[in-house]
């Protein structure tokens, strides 16, 4: 098990950062680890990300007492799941719930033990999971890509077709204030969430995936006039403060999972930023 907090920094304060520092204060690596949970806790409307990795036998879900000071992780929180990997069961309170490739698991606040396993040594399951602070019971309820609301956005001509699949979010699987889901480029596009935006209401993490080892994506961030970029590979994730863009570029179709937390749950609440005002 591995885990940290990461504090968050003024808009001001990340003009000055260099590669190095910037990477230390918004890049999550190695999320993923065999046998092991691994999180990061961000300041950031305390947003929690973790990975799970399944090999030798079922993984629980800690308490991480030291950041949640809770006697259960999901005492006062609520936590979304997709599975990047091989087929394999969560299991909540004695239920199994199995997600292949691509579903998703939401998991409501109250729920005390949780825990997960893989089919396949061979090909085990990778578990990346969001989770937020919560008000209110939610059941816990598992998505197919065939339940998520899918949306066919951009252009060939713009570099940037790609599917969205919503599965946590105000008319999906209902949560306290979490919001799921992933993007896929289809082949030849590259771009995501171009011409970018910000929303205020909300902060963001995005994990990178199905990106070849020997590929890469160049994440951007930071305030639309004070542009700064992040060179991420396969399973890396990012934080993206509500003040930040979040887009990326890669030198190779690719996927990622977007994670939402704070005021609100509605998809479409963006402050859109004119070409013209990126620097």
């Amino acid at each position: 098990m591995k885990s940290e907090t990461r504090f968050a920094s003024h808009p001001q304060d990340v003009k000055n950062y260099d590669t190095d520092r910037l990477r230390e204060h918004f890049l999550i690596k190695d999320l993923f680890e065999a046998d092991k949970v691994n999180m990061v806790y961000s300041m950031y409307d305390r947003f929690v990300t973790m990975g799970v990795k399944p090999v030798s036998g079922a993984v629980s879900l800690p308490a991480f007492g030291a950041h949640t000071k809770a006697d259960y992780f999901l005492e006062r929180r609520e936590l979304g799941i997709i599975n990047l990997g091989g087929y394999g069961p969560v299991i909540v309170d004695g239920e199994t719930h199995t997600l292949s490739n691509k579903e998703c698991l939401y998991v409501g606040k109250g729920s005390k033990e949780v825990s997960f396993a893989s089919d396949s040594t061979d090909s085990p399951a990778l578990f990346y999971i969001n989770s937020t602070p919560a008000h209110k019971e939610y059941p816990t309820t598992k998505g197919e890509q065939k339940d998520a609301n899918k949306v066919e956005l951009g252009s060939k001509d713009n570099c940037n077709e790609r599917t969205i699949y919503q599965f946590i979010h105000e008319d999906g699987i209902q949560s306290c204030q979490l919001v799921m889901g992933f993007t896929i480029l289809h082949t030849g596009s590259i771009w995501n969430t171009f011409p970018p935006h910000t929303h205020h209401r909300r902060m963001e993490v995005y994990c990178y995936f199905d990106l070849p080892e020997d590929q890469l994506v160049m994440h951007f961030m930071g305030r639309p006039d004070e542009t700064r970029h992040l060179a991420m590979r396969n399973l890396d994730a990012v934080i993206s403060p509500e003040w930040s863009i979040h887009s990326g570029a890669g030198t190779s179709a690719y996927s990622f999972v977007w994670g939402m937390g704070g005021e609100n749950k509605a998809f479409t609440d963006m402050d859109g930023v004119a070409m013209d005002d990126i620097r």
